[in-house]
């Protein structure tokens, strides 16, 4: 059996990757789905639109505020799903949400495989417990939407970016809680997602000596995990530590960190990282495509 750990140290970028779809060229969602039909646990104040941030800068647009937080289903173009779909966590240090960069641009790309993205707008600023009920939330009612009706899918995974690559950790360590009381049937359903990808994921190491973050209970049961980082990104530790943890627990990992690359580039191209992580990443997201997972212990 191979060793449940592959570590990529890859110091030999590839090429641009073809299927980058440009901003302004971003696919429109196909459906809007509310996750909390009522009151949103743990909220005082009634539920508003999203507030959009004025600032614009690095070419990226932000959600300053979610109060009703929404999941935006993006389909594969011309129905050509491959029965995987992903919810996608934009990051933006549980302040804001990089919704475009991290959210939008990252659909389209996970389109271009056939997989059915579900962006996440996820409460914030500095909500991180009700960001974990919505990602938990959020795993149920697509199991529910699109697991037991068509357009069918059979393996629902989760991603995120930064702070959203903490919130995928997080949901993928912490299925087990019950964060919420019940809404509706969908809760029924499991928050565990069938597999995790954490590109350039923050605040994992919070632990002694920079250790795993304790609140991270990782064992034999956490889903399988991509993990992509470079040096030289201020929170690439946080890509090691949970790499190493999961190796512990016996859980299938593959960690690629690279040389350069900073951190906040989501699939733009003109930084190496960008252009290198989405086609390492849809290699690794095939065996779901086509079912040759290993068994879980």
């Amino acid at each position: 059996m191979p060793h449940p750990l592959k570590i990529l140290f890859s110091f030999i970028f590839l090429s641009p990757f073809a299927f980058y779809l440009s901003p302004s060229s971003s696919a429109q969602p196909t459906k809007i789905i509310s996750l909390w039909p009522t009151t949103v646990p743990s909220e005082s104040h009634p539920k508003s639109p999203d507030v959009i941030s004025t600032d614009h800068g690095g070419n990226v647009t932000r959600v300053a505020a979610v109060t009703d937080p929404v999941l935006e289903v993006f389909e594969p173009y011309g129905g050509n799903s491959t029965g995987v779909g992903v919810v996608v966590c934009p990051g933006g240090g549980y302040s804001i949400l990089a919704i475009d960069l991290e959210g939008y641009e990252v659909a389209s790309w996970l389109n271009s495989l056939g997989i059915t993205a579900f962006v996440l707008h996820y409460r914030v600023p500095g909500n991180p417990a009700g960001a974990l009920m919505d990602a938990q939330r959020a795993l149920r009612v697509v199991r529910n939407e699109y697991c037991n009706r068509a357009p069918y899918l059979k393996k629902i995974g989760i991603m995120g970016f930064s702070a959203g690559g903490s919130l995928s950790a997080r949901t993928s360590t912490h299925y087990r809680d019950k964060t919420y009381e019940p809404v509706d049937e969908a809760d029924n359903f499991s928050a565990r997602p069938d597999f995790t990808m954490l590109i350039y994921p923050a605040y994992l190491d919070q632990g002694p000596d920079r250790s795993l973050t304790p609140e991270l209970k990782v064992d034999a049961r956490t889903p399988p995990m991509f993990l992509f980082e470079t040096a030289d990104d201020p929170y690439g530790n946080s890509a090691l530590v949970m790499a190493g943890a999961l190796r512990d627990a016996k859980v299938p990992v593959e960690l690629h960190f690279l040389p350069k690359g900073g951190h906040g580039y989501g699939v733009r191209p003109g930084n190496p990282a960008a252009e290198t992580w989405p086609d390492l990443a849809g290699k690794w997201l095939n065996q779901f495509v086509t079912g040759q997972t290993q068994p879980y212990p």
